[in-house]
């Protein structure tokens, strides 16, 4: 995920609701090659800050094939409430959804579950691609008739991103490798944001709830049967996964610390804060790196670092490339989707955005391993983030992760924002699960 998943679950509800399954004729097999006249292909993503990092990449496909122009355009930065009912609404309708679509982590299931509206990027020659990713994420971009329906871009990995300005304001250390020795685990680290409340720096510790909590349960869900909210048979398990319960129990005790700034992510008061040093920490998969960028400017280059995360790897986030049925020009846009997702188009993808490759040649290619973030403080995040998905395990997220995330979050957020009470959040929590999952 690259953006905020905090909005109406009603919202998205009603879209997949009005998702039916009548199905659309296939695209017929063809083969890779320019087509006689120029042609439009137009890609459609979502994100905050440079998003999927596309803009060099389009700008040199465009200058290498005139006969194949590519229109990138990047919609909104808010996934699930915006960007998913309306793409479900297009794709139920046959019409306007673009020729490739970015699908979020969160949606895969969803989007596997519902064959009918995507073509079989097989059919073009791109199941020769499987050697280029790792299990998991090409796995997920097969669907429920057993086709390859969308190929990995990035991979989220996680660190912890942090400003230097207001950790030498509280008398912390400011150097990365200093920072990660400061919090070994997230108990480390509940005490290390005392001290930091204690120092009256002016700014909170962390930005809000959500962030966090879904670092931790990226690191808890492995370890608990690599499922999160729905179990492999789709059954919730919200309440039953220690996973859920650990990583909620932990953002409680960080609120009840009063550690947080009290911000719902992705608010114009979320962009606010990160440029204007509302808080110090906040958790980041590697294309959260690309947000803060974007939010805080020019201005902040050199106030942001990065740092090694609490409690070890994992991996929130990443998405998909896929090309609906409607589209009226499939081999063009098989072959523009084959370099987006290829090694080229993740290399260039990191270096805009810093959206770490889930392409197994872009993450050993030089480009990749040596790169060094300028904004942050030329941390090597080329390294970093190599380290920090090198072992991941595959999550299963399920058809309604979703909107069971979305509901879920905005309890948490309400308990952070005091209007649920800590002792009736846990059951407040559970039940808005319950009643998303359906």
């Amino acid at each position: 995920m690259r953006t905020q998943r905090l909005a109406t679950a009603a919202v998205l509800t009603a879209a997949l609701a009005a998702c039916g399954t009548s199905n659309t004729p296939a695209a017929q097999p063809g083969t890779t090659t320019a087509a006689a006249e120029p042609v439009t292909i137009t890609v459609h993503t979502f994100g905050g800050g440079e998003n999927f990092g596309y803009d060099k990449a389009v700008e040199t496909w465009n200058a290498q094939h005139p006969n194949i122009q590519v229109k990138y355009q990047n919609l909104t930065d808010r996934f699930e409430d915006v960007y998913l009912p309306q793409l479900l609404q297009r794709l139920q309708a046959g019409a306007g959804a673009a020729d490739i679509v970015g699908i979020d982590e969160g949606a895969m299931g969803l989007m596997a579950a519902r064959p009918q509206f995507f073509t079989d990027l097989g059919q073009y020659g791109l199941q020769s691609r499987k050697a280029d990713f790792p299990a998991a994420k090409w796995e997920a971009g097969v669907n429920a008739d057993g086709k390859l329906f969308a190929l990995g871009t990035d991979i989220g990995g996680m660190t912890m991103c942090y400003r230097k300005d207001l950790f030498k304001k509280a008398g912390l250390p400011t150097e990365r490798e200093e920072v990660g020795k400061l919090w070994p685990d997230w108990n480390a680290y509940l005490e290390v944001g005392k001290k930091f409340e204690a120092a009256g720096t002016g700014a909170k510790f962390m930005d809000g709830p959500n962030t966090i909590y879904n670092v931790i349960l990226a690191q808890e869900a492995p370890k608990n049967g690599n499922v999160s909210y729905l179990d492999k048979s789709n059954q919730l398990v919200l309440e039953t996964n220690p996973a859920i319960k650990t990583s909620f129990d932990w953002v409680q005790n960080f609120s009840k610390a009063g550690l947080t700034a009290k911000l719902q992510a992705w608010s114009p008061a979320w962009d606010k804060a990160i440029k204007g040093g509302g808080f110090a920490t906040m958790g980041c998969p590697s294309w959260m790196l690309g947000v803060i960028e974007g939010k805080a400017g020019e201005s902040n280059k050199g106030n942001w670092d990065v740092a090694a995360v609490p409690g070890g790897a994992g991996n929130w986030g990443g998405s998909w490339l896929a090309m609906p049925k409607q589209t009226k020009h499939p081999k063009e846009a098989a072959e523009v989707l084959n370099y987006l997702t290829g090694k080229e188009g993740h290399v260039m993808a990191f270096q805009e955005a810093g959206a770490f490759p889930s392409s197994l040649p872009a993450q050993q290619d030089p480009a990749v391993t040596g790169l060094k973030n300028a904004y942050f403080g030329d941390a090597p995040t080329g390294q970093i983030f190599a380290a920090s998905v090198k072992d991941l395990l595959p999550v299963f997220l399920g058809e309604k992760h979703a909107q069971v995330k979305t509901a879920v979050e905005k309890v948490i957020e309400g308990m952070d924002q005091g209007a649920v009470t800590y002792e009736d959040a846990w059951a407040k929590f559970v039940a808005a699960g319950v009643k998303a999952a359906g």
